[in-house]
């Protein structure tokens, strides 16, 4: 029975924050037919991570979840073997099966920050992939044609810039269109640089007499950087259960001109464009904060964000750690305020680091114990 309430969230569905709709008119009859969907959306465990990048997708299943609609979440362990060419300017490295397994635990948890995980069924692709041999894989891959793959914007600036692809590269999107016949999908969740890959699942289908799933295709959200999508690779995210100090800290950093779209995207709010922009990002901080954290924590993220960068105080609270009488580059690579030595260096060249409030230009410098240990605006380690 359909009711004003469902008209509405139906309605946020399909025209807020979406890219593209294949096919709408059957998505939008289905949806109101009162029929079932069986919803899919899937995330490779690349990184340990879900990002406010993945959250614009899932706040569409949670509009599908509270319609009473089926959700599988698909954690995509077999097809992070070949690694997603979408975006992609080379061949992704392979994991290591023990980073896979580790990666896909974490996912669980994640996932309930946004979904409801009693009314969502998450899979694994490996179930399927790792028991299909060689001939039925064969039989598969010959529903496609080399050409057609091809075609696809990211292999056409590889093959223009003379990068490599890998045979096993165009096997991707043919597994992520097998996951789609193996669950019968009615609807298909992606961001909208997964548009060849889902395209395929509704070709495969297809082929195979199947109905077509449709399609719905969601933004994709620019990282940090203010130039690419949000992407564990690109190191520009924010993770969704990262402590609400850091997300709140990372959300005032962004540009003004990201602020219209963060709204659009991640919230349920509306946009004052004549708003101060300092106001308008503690105001997005604060709900994006209380979304994945608390009021409580939303609140206290706030006041040490005040303290620290209005009133210039050090926070009170911060990591300890062991690491007295060790050499400054040292001490920022175990702190994890460096990824590498050479990122160290650079820090400190670019007079990106502070022991005790004072900028330091030496890489040689000893850290002793009780300092506190300053990377930019936001990150502090203190020594003991």
């Amino acid at each position: 029975m359909k009711t004003s309430a469902n008209k509405k969230q139906i309605e946020e569905l399909l025209d807020r924050g979406v890219s593209e709709i294949i096919n709408r008119a059957h998505l939008e009859k289905a949806l109101f037919s009162g029929k079932k969907l069986r919803v899919k959306y899937g995330a490779d465990p690349t990184q340990p991570d879900l990002h406010l990048g993945h959250a614009v997708a899932m706040k569409k299943l949670k509009i599908l979840q509270d319609l009473n609609h089926h959700v599988i979440f698909i954690i995509g362990d077999f097809t992070v073997r070949i690694g997603d060419p979408s975006g992609a300017l080379k061949t992704r490295p392979m994991l290591l099966e023990k980073e896979i397994e580790k990666n896909s635990k974490t996912y669980f948890n994640q996932v309930g920050k946004i979904l409801d995980t009693s009314k969502i069924e998450i899979r694994k692709n490996s179930e399927w992939f790792s028991k299909m041999n060689l001939a039925e894989f064969i039989k598969l891959a010959s529903k496609f044609t080399v050409a057609r793959t091809l075609e696809r914007d990211d292999f056409q600036k590889r093959l223009k810039n003379g990068v490599n692809i890998g045979i096993h590269e165009l096997f991707y999107p043919i597994m992520q269109a097998y996951d789609s016949v193996v669950l019968n999908i009615d609807l298909e969740i992606a961001g909208s640089d997964q548009k060849f890959n889902v395209h395929a699942g509704r070709e495969l289908q297809k082929k195979l007499g199947k109905p077509e799933q449709d399609i719905l295709l969601a933004p994709l959200l620019i990282g940090l950087d203010g130039k690419q999508k949000m992407s564990k690779s690109l190191n520009n995210y924010i993770g969704i259960t990262e402590n609400s100090d850091s997300q709140y800290g990372k959300i005032m950093s962004i540009s003004d001109k990201l602020l219209e779209r963060y709204f659009e995207l991640l919230t349920d709010l509306s946009f004052d464009k004549k708003e101060n922009p300092r106001d308008v990002k503690m105001r997005l901080a604060y709900e994006i904060v209380k979304t994945y954290h608390s009021k409580k924590e939303a609140e206290k993220a706030q006041e040490n964000f005040i303290k620290l960068f209005q009133k210039k105080e050090m926070p009170k609270q911060m990591t300890k750690m062991k690491l007295a009488n060790k050499n400054i580059i040292e001490v920022l690579v175990l702190a994890k305020l460096a990824r590498s030595k050479g990122e160290a260096r650079r820090l400190i060249e670019e007079r990106g680091i502070k022991i005790d409030g004072k900028i330091i230009d030496s890489n040689k410098k000893l850290v002793k114990g009780g300092s506190i240990i300053q990377k930019g605006k936001r990150y502090f380690v203190k020594i003991i």
